[in-house]
């Protein structure tokens, strides 16, 4: 996807390729307290190279527009949780799923905890300048022991998982299971009592023989058993990425990759021309075919 850098009126702008706030890169050994979110998190683990290049040395990725309908249903399903937050009972959707020992967990920081752009939650990790942070969908209380359970929403357009194995037999959901890890760690060193059990509610599109003017969607909570033993040594190697002189090797299986070196290939070996005739063959051909 072609993405055009444009200013709040729509007019067009000069895309740099940089970043220009200072507080988003960072400076290997710097000794300023420096913010990595879950979404840099899950970069790194992705990717080490391209989190370096972003993160270090400032270069800007482009842009991918909003989940407008995705950022929808959060919203919706949130104020539905809020109204049972408030009044202390389980929302419909624990009693269908004989989840009636939880409620949605009632804290004057809430919303904070969920403002993953200006707070979410944040723990300063170790003995180290680096503040962890993420904004969680929603957290839920079990009232047979008080433990809290961190819930993320997913909105989709496919198949409706029935459990799951099914629904983790996807490579692509890999991210999310990791999602969940995170917001637990946060929790659980912000010195939350927190249940290793979380849970993915997913609302899903389902198909019908027509639009009609309405979207029906089916409503399923997928339990996970978070496992945050991993994440202190992946932080580490986070860490010790953030703070050498020398970026990390590239990933075969990087597509960025793949086209940053064909893009290079093309520049450092003079091979513009080439490409220009190439493309006015492409040209030439398409126009005696019309």
């Amino acid at each position: 996807m072609l993405s055009i850098k444009r200013k709040k009126n729509g007019d067009k702008a000069i895309a740099s390729g940089f970043r220009i706030r200072a507080n988003t890169i960072y400076k290997p050994n710097q000794k300023e307290d420096f913010k990595i979110s879950r979404g840099k998190f899950q970069e790194f683990v992705n990717d080490p190279r391209y989190f370096y290049m972003d993160r270090v040395l400032g270069i800007k990725r482009p842009s991918m527009p909003g989940w407008s309908l995705n950022s929808l249903t959060d919203q919706l399903l949130k104020k539905e949780f809020d109204e049972c937050r408030e009044k202390q009972v389980p929302h419909r959707l624990m009693k269908k799923n004989g989840l009636n020992h939880l409620v949605p967990y009632k804290h004057e920081m809430m919303d904070k905890w969920r403002d993953s752009l200006h707070h979410g939650l944040q723990y300063k990790y170790k003995d180290t300048n680096i503040i962890l942070t993420g904004g969680v969908d929603d957290i839920w209380q079990d009232t047979r022991d008080q433990s809290l359970v961190v819930v993320d929403y997913k909105s989709q357009a496919s198949k409706t998982p029935t459990s799951a194995e099914e629904y983790f037999s996807s490579p692509y959901h890999d991210s999310y299971k990791t999602q969940l890890d995170f917001y637990n760690y946060l929790m659980q060193e912000t010195g939350m009592k927190v249940s290793k059990q979380g849970y993915f509610l997913i609302v899903n599109a389902a198909q019908k023989d027509g639009f009609h003017g309405c979207l029906n969607f089916d409503e399923v909570i997928i339990p996970y058993t978070c496992n945050t033993d991993w994440i202190p040594e992946k932080v580490d190697e986070m860490l010790e990425v953030l703070n050498s002189s020398e970026m990390p090797m590239e990933s075969s299986s990087s597509e960025n990759s793949a086209y940053e070196n064909a893009v290079a290939s093309l520049l450092h070996n003079d091979k513009i021309s080439e490409l220009k005739e190439r493309i006015e063959e492409y040209e030439e051909d398409a126009v005696a075919h019309i």
